[in-house]
């Protein structure tokens, strides 16, 4: 359980800006299980340059990693509006949640959906957006920064609709269309088919192969697994100058009894407790806050969790974290930097940039232990 204090600059949005070069920011996946790895000690501060591949030995001892399985559907189709012009349409409700709640008839269906509609000026109410013979987008509100309340229209199996159809919706900060590489590398190795759900990927996941993971399990580390079906929380940038007025979107978790008494048995044998990912570390911490005291329930938990961390946070469950190198003035590196300070943080990102490593979802990974 750790902690770290803070005075009042700490809260400011522009405390977390950093310079990053353009070139820095990865267009194209490496490799998987290439990439550098650069190792962090909370405590100290120690900075350690290493490969990946190299993880096992710099993991605390008899660690427990607990990484995030959700499945990346193609969420982003392209259709028309009623006038004809061009309407991208981003769903934002994770599919499983939308299996039982659908109506209609045998043929036809329907079901309320929340999504991002872009060009946002051009959707108005009551607009039917076609994206193909057999699915429709009928706009039922509008919401802030592109996100709409819509209901959807389709014949045949939705989730098929979306694999067939769908594009996988890269974050803007890859200055690309998605290509056939991506399918593959957009998508942890673990992801399983029955928690497809996320429309962006928990990416710290993306740099294990399954011959790591065996290697990792036969030196003692555990696994265990969650649920969070990755929306618009993830990549919503911060509008607030405190960053105590944000408010993050509700995530929706899942977390196993079988997980649940994994992580209750390490913390008894007092072993650490490393999130694989931002998500899967919202997901332990997001859970432990509906509780009191705050902890992990034995019987496992699925809901919603609203759970913004950043410095000042008190960790109940994670002891570290293994992650991504994340965008300036965002969320997730103001989780991070709950974990070793704000400033020991920009340091370690600016000796990141110096020495060129690869940066956002394609990018280089962090352990911070």
């Amino acid at each position: 359980m750790v902690s770290i204090s803070v005075s009042a600059s700490e809260y400011l949005l522009s405390s977390y800006a950093y310079d990053l070069p353009l070139e820095r920011i990865a267009q194209h996946p490496a490799p998987r299980g290439s990439s550098r790895l650069l190792v962090v000690d909370r405590q100290s501060g120690e900075r350690v340059h290493t490969q990946f591949a190299e993880l096992a030995k710099y993991l605390p001892a008899g660690a427990l990693l607990v990484a995030n399985n959700s499945r990346v559907i193609p969420a982003r189709l392209l259709g028309q509006r009623p006038t004809g012009g061009k309407m991208e349409f981003l769903l934002l409700t994770p599919m499983p949640l939308l299996e039982g709640a659908q109506e209609g008839t045998s043929v036809w269906r329907s079901v309320e959906a929340e999504g991002l509609l872009k060009p946002a000026k051009q959707a108005r109410v009551g607009d039917v957006l076609e994206f193909g013979d057999d699915f429709r987008v009928e706009v039922l509100e509008k919401g802030d920064f592109g996100r709409h309340k819509v209901r959807l229209h389709w014949t045949g199996c939705l989730q098929t609709l979306f694999e067939t159809r769908g594009h996988l919706p890269l974050p803007p900060y890859i200055h690309r269309e998605d290509t056939k590489e991506d399918v593959g590398a957009y998508q942890t190795v673990y992801a399983r088919e029955d928690k497809a759900g996320s429309v962006a990927a928990p990416t710290a996941g993306l740099h294990f192969t399954p011959a790591m993971q065996e290697q990792l399990a036969q030196a003692g580390f555990g696994w265990a697994e969650v649920t969070l079906h990755v929306g618009y929380g993830t990549f919503s940038p911060v509008r607030c100058a405190d960053i105590r007025d944000h408010v993050m979107h509700a995530e929706f978790v899942e977390l196993s009894p079988d997980t649940a008494r994994a992580i209750q048995k390490a913390k008894a044998e007092g072993r650490p407790v490393l999130a694989v990912g931002t998500t899967s570390a919202r997901t332990l911490e997001g859970i432990a806050q509906c509780y009191q005291p705050a902890a992990i329930p034995t019987a496992g938990h699925t809901g919603w969790i609203n759970c913004f961390i950043c410095p000042g946070y008190h960790f109940n469950v994670i002891d570290g974290l293994i992650t991504n190198f994340h965008l300036p003035e965002s969320t997730l590196l103001m989780l991070v930097s709950a974990l070793t300070g704000r400033e020991r943080m920009l340091e370690t990102y600016a000796e990141a940039v110096q020495r060129k490593y690869r940066f956002f979802s394609y990018g280089d990974a962090m352990l911070i232990k």
